[in-house]
């Protein structure tokens, strides 16, 4: 288990190098990011101000639809559902990566305490430093859980569809953040960046976790859990199988 833990420690490490890469350029105010970063934002804030329809759809996405209280709520529906059907691992590692993720996000933005866009005639706002964008970081973690856990309860021929509605709501997210005028470019790049380690680093110490015990490695596309479909989805004895599942 120890070795298994560190090897987890270590992917999340790895998955952690481009945001830390990141980060030294922001801190470093690197020519190149700042004009991508001031060039996006004068472009989009154009936009916003010539589509007051446009900007009323990203305020409505973005404020409530993706709203990280939103998401935060549907992993927390997720969890108390898991804990009812007693899959005790898998709501420890939803609940894990939520507020870990959350923890650490607002850590960085503290520690960075980078400046939010300052636009003439702002077409919304929003409090607290820019780096790394919390929606950006939360829709991240939070997709990731939702599709990870799920996707064993849905047929084959509709997992892509899964794939694509997580994939395009975090991008979205990230898109809207930028569009408001509220956070850079690189700020959206990083949330996305470490909330993607925080999912590297709770899945892999999960799959330690089932390898302890007893279950076989999974592929990613079967969801963390794949014996979830099962009547009982834990194990009847540490290091013991639950029952087979259909296939």
């Amino acid at each position: 288990m120890g070795v298994r833990l560190l090897l987890a420690v270590g992917a999340g490490a790895v998955a952690a190098v481009p945001f830390g890469l990141l980060l030294l350029l922001v801190e470093g105010a690197w020519p190149p990011l700042l004009r991508l970063d001031a060039g996006a934002a004068r472009r989009l804030h154009e936009v916003a101000l010539e589509h007051p329809g446009w900007t009323a759809t990203l305020r409505f996405l973005s404020d409530w639809l993706w709203d990280p209280a939103t998401l935060r709520i549907a992993v927390a529906l997720l969890t108390g559902w898991l804990l009812y059907r007693r899959a005790w691992r898998l709501a420890a590692w939803a609940a894990t990566t939520a507020i870990g993720g959350a923890l650490t996000g607002v850590l960085v933005k503290v520690v960075v305490e980078r400046a939010r866009p300052s636009l003439q005639d702002p077409v919304a706002e929003a409090p607290g430093y820019s780096f790394p964008s919390g929606h950006a970081m939360t829709a991240t973690t939070s997709c990731a859980v939702l599709l990870l856990v799920l996707l064993p309860l849905v047929p084959r021929r509709w997992r892509g569809l899964c794939w694509a509605a997580a994939g395009i709501s975090v991008v979205g997210v990230g898109f809207t953040r930028i569009a408001l005028g509220v956070h850079w470019f690189s700020d959206v790049i990083g949330g996305w960046l470490l909330g993607g380690a925080v999912v590297v680093l709770t899945g892999w110490a999960f799959e330690a976790w089932r390898s302890d015990a007893g279950r076989p490695r999974t592929d990613v596309s079967e969801g963390l859990e794949p014996e979830l479909t099962d009547e009982e989805p834990e194990p009847r004895a540490y290091g013991t199988e639950s029952g087979s599942r259909d296939r």
